[in-house]
């Protein structure tokens, strides 16, 4: 019989998200690499508004809820009178780039000792299925009914690439957990980042590409295939940066 896997000692609790979402394995992910580089009692999460909320819910951990959007913000505060305490923000794409550009594009360009996990599921997932900058061009959703017009409204935001080539970040990437390959590479990304963040080489993030299914109006299955059929080819997986900040 094959070993049982062990849920990380943080993960306390199940979380309430919706059948098919992907924050669980996003979080799992999180934790298990904070207990492998022996950091899961040096943590403080300031956590967005949305669907990311649940994360706190679940864990035993520090953490503090933040207004909506301004996770970099507050972020940046606690890491510099925290300076030896590992600080992750966890967000959706509606909290970090919808609500909170100028605080999470702020963080980015002050190059701040933190690291930034955004959960792109291209909506505003918890609040009503509302356009985000990430939707897609021509995507449903409650704000967009006929599909979203990008002669209108401009077209999906790539944050990750923004902060790459435009700034002196230590690691960017974009992951998925649409597949258990991609799920093995986000890992790998999110244990780079927090490295990077250890080792006092300034700002981290990685992106994770993830489904929602109730506001896609999708199964879940739907939704995974949704992610490697349409959305990897806009937002591609991989890392952006080099060894100390440069872009790849």
């Amino acid at each position: 019989m094959p070993a049982e896997r062990k849920v990380p000692e943080m993960i306390d609790r199940p979380m309430s998200f919706c059948p098919g979402c992907g924050h669980g394995i996003i979080i799992r992910l999180i934790c298990e690499c904070l207990e492998e580089l022996g950091q899961d009692q040096n943590v403080i999460f300031p956590i967005g508004v949305g669907c990311s909320s649940n994360l706190g819910g679940g864990l035993v951990a520090d953490r503090l809820h933040c207004l909506h959007g301004r996770a970099g913000a507050v972020a940046t505060g606690i890491k510099r009178v925290n300076p030896d305490n590992l600080v992750i923000t966890y967000q959706g794409d509606g909290d970090a780039y919808s609500i909170g550009i100028a605080e999470t594009t702020n963080a980015a360009y002050r190059n701040e000792n933190i690291t930034v996990i955004t959960v792109n599921n291209t909506n505003f997932g918890m609040t009503g299925g509302q356009m985000s900058l990430t939707t897609m061009e021509g995507q449903k959703t409650s704000t967009t009914v006929h599909g979203r017009d990008c002669s209108v409204t401009g077209f999906p935001i790539r944050f990750p690439e923004l902060v790459a080539s435009q700034f002196h970040p230590a690691y960017v990437a974009r992951g998925s957990v649409s597949s258990p390959a991609n799920i093995k590479k986000t890992k790998g990304y999110i244990k780079k980042a927090l490295q990077a963040q250890i080792n006092r080489e300034g700002y981290s993030m990685v992106e994770v590409m993830s489904p929602c299914p109730v506001n896609w109006g999708m199964k879940p299955i739907q939704a995974m295939e949704r992610i490697n059929n349409d959305l990897i080819s806009y937002y591609p997986l991989g890392e952006f940066t080099e060894k100390g900040g440069e872009t790849k």
